[in-house]
């Protein structure tokens, strides 16, 4: 019965999760489209193209346009012109940026310690456990 109920029960935690980190992000500046490029764009490391950045944040093409255009107003990121093909954008955090994503993985990590105070580390290394599986079938 358990396996039953664990999609669901899995899509509402993370739609909470969610809405409750950007609730709290949004409190100290950070808007729910800005913070999650900024920091997959650290985690990837800079130069990754703009598709493979909207794959990964999980956002169409012509929307993360708009959302690379505001970054890159506020100092945040730059984009170039791929030195093989042009077509492609390649983004960079900027030392600004760089910042930011310091403040803001500050703010996530003091989020993620009030949400999880009250579960154990070995829970939550089998919750992450399980995560991982899940991703690496997702992903193959």
């Amino acid at each position: 019965m358990s396996r039953l109920k664990f999609g669901i029960q899995f899509s509402i935690t993370s739609r909470l999760w969610r809405r409750h980190i950007d609730h709290r992000l949004a409190q100290v500046g950070f808007t729910d489209v800005s913070w999650s490029p900024l920091l997959h764009l650290d985690e990837f490391g800079d130069g990754i193209s703009q598709k493979a950045l909207a794959s990964s944040v999980g956002i169409e093409g012509s929307s993360l346009v708009r959302l690379l255009d505001s970054l890159e107003k506020k100092g945040l990121i730059t984009r170039q012109a791929d030195q093989h093909d042009r077509r492609t954008k390649r983004i960079y955090l900027t030392d600004e940026g760089r910042q930011q994503v310091s403040v803001l993985r500050g703010h996530l990590q003091e989020i993620e310690e009030d949400m999880l105070s009250d579960i154990s580390d070995e829970e939550i290394d089998t919750m992450l456990g399980v995560l991982n599986k899940l991703t690496t079938r997702f992903k193959s």
